[in-house]
């Protein structure tokens, strides 16, 4: 297969945003702005124990804003807020196929973050590719329950 045949692979025809996630060390100060845009959360916050965060997700043209704040100085969320303050962390699309998107991203040259899906939030599974690879920016690719049959 070559490089241009892999691109046009059926995985990311479908391809949608899923959520725009932003580090903030608390949530109800880092929710401010998105209250006074008349945004308002989806659901309750939901800690993500994997990660070391809890999430406020705000609904917005079929995806969502998420705000990440770590419950654990160890967590990724808490290093990245440490380094460069609170801000735009990772872009996330949807994928109907995670272990799949994996696999042809692999055969890119594409580097996750971690070798295997993780739990996230609301029941789906992610993983990260490594900013390194994608030009600067952290990238989520999500796989939703449902895209699961489940």
């Amino acid at each position: 297969m070559t490089a241009s045949s892999a691109l046009a692979a059926p995985y990311l025809s479908g391809l949608t945003l899923d959520h725009i996630a932003v580090a903030t060390p608390d949530l109800d100060s880092g929710s401010a702005a998105y209250l006074a845009l008349n945004l308002h959360p989806e659901g309750p916050d939901e800690d993500v124990p994997g990660q070391g965060v809890r999430v406020r997700a705000f609904e917005i043209g079929g995806s969502l804003i998420e705000l990440l704040m770590p419950t654990r100085e160890s967590s990724p969320i808490a290093t990245f807020l440490a380094k460069r303050g609170a801000g735009l962390h990772h872009l996330a699309f949807r994928v109907s196929d995670l272990a799949a998107e994996m696999q042809r991203l692999s055969a890119l040259g594409a580097v996750f973050i971690s070798a295997e899906p993780q739990a996230g939030r609301a029941g789906t599974r992610v993983a990260f590719l490594h900013p390194k690879w994608s030009g600067g920016t952290l990238i989520e690719l999500v796989e939703h329950p449902a895209e699961r049959g489940e």
